[in-house]
Formats: C-alpha cells, sequence, structure tokens
C-alpha cells in the first residue's frame, strides 16, 4: 500500500492549485493522509481525485475543512493515529505513545518540520509542508509503504 502523507498546505495563500510535483506522488496512492491545516476544504476535493483522503483538522482550518481533531485507523493492517499539533518536540514521542498507545504509527504536522523517526515503540512522522516550507530547504511530503501489517519504507520527499 502506497501513502502519501502532507500537512500545512495552507490554501490559497500557498496552496493556490496542487503543485505539478506533488501530483506526480499522489499518482497511484492508495491514500492520502492530511495532517491538517488544509485552510480551504477544496485541497481535500482535489486531492480525493487521486485516492482516498483521511484528514485532521489543523489550527488554522476553518469551518469548511469537516475534519476531526484526532484520528486513529488502520491502513493494511498498520495502525495510524493522526493529530495536527503534536506539542513540544522535548518528550514527544512518550507523548504521543501515551495519547495514542494502540498506534504503530503517529503521523502530526503544524511545525513544518519533517521529522521520520523510527527510534521508539512508536513512529513518529512529520511530512513538513509541501508549500510553505518556513526555515526548510525544501517543500517536503511523506511517503509511506505498508506491506503485510507494517511500515515497510517511510521517507520525506522534497517537491520543490
Amino acid at each position: 500500500m502506497k501513502i502519501v502523507v502532507l500537512s500545512d498546505t495552507h490554501a490559497p495563500r500557498f496552496w493556490k492549485a496542487c503543485p505539478p510535483r506533488v501530483a506526480e506522488q499522489l499518482r497511484g496512492a492508495d491514500v492520502i493522509l492530511h495532517a491538517g491545516d488544509v485552510c480551504a476544504g477544496w485541497v481535500l476535493e482535489e486531492l480525493a481525485a487521486f485516492a482516498p483522503v483521511h484528514a485532521v483538522k489543523g489550527n488554522n482550518d476553518g469551518p469548511d475543512v469537516r475534519a476531526p481533531e484526532t484520528l486513529e485507523l488502520t491502513l493494511g493492517g498498520l495502525r495510524v493515529a493522526m493529530i495536527h499539533d503534536s506539542g513540544p518536540a522535548k518528550g514527544r514521542p512518550a507523548r504521543m505513545r501515551a495519547r495514542f498507545p494502540d498506534a504503530d504509527l503517529v503521523v502530526y504536522g503544524h511545525s513544518h518540520i519533517p521529522l521520520d523517526d523510527a527510534s521508539g515503540a512508536v513512529h513518529i512522522f512529520n511530512p513538513g509542508s509541501p508549500t510553505d516550507k518556513r526555515r526548510q530547504p525544501h517543500g517536503t511530503l511523506g511517503l509511506l509503504r505498508v506491506e503485510q501489517g507494517r511500515l515497510a519504507e517511510a521517507r520525506i520527499v522534497p517537491v520543490t
């Protein structure tokens, strides 16, 4: 299963339409996860043309973004939890394990800083932002590959 992970697209300020390099990665996706700050509901509709979309609400999302604050789902046997703001970096893995005790993977956004941390019992993953890189060298998204109920691959992919 190929999963594309996005966060912090911040439409329409930064995301006017799906950027071509993002669309390249979305083609062939089985599922798309969006970790909040979509900012405009039409982005989720645009993404749904590529694959089913699961999203959580970010602190900048308006009322037209219909998404829960947190989400727990199973994708290809992998137990995934999503939240927009995971709080301070210090203590994050322990805090996320406590908040989502049944998760194999926690996906979050908010910081715009990509992170792929497989060091603990719960894999912690932030795709960064494909459009609002802030102080990062590139806009990014995440690619996950799930095989036989486990996370076989997690990558941060530059798209700018």
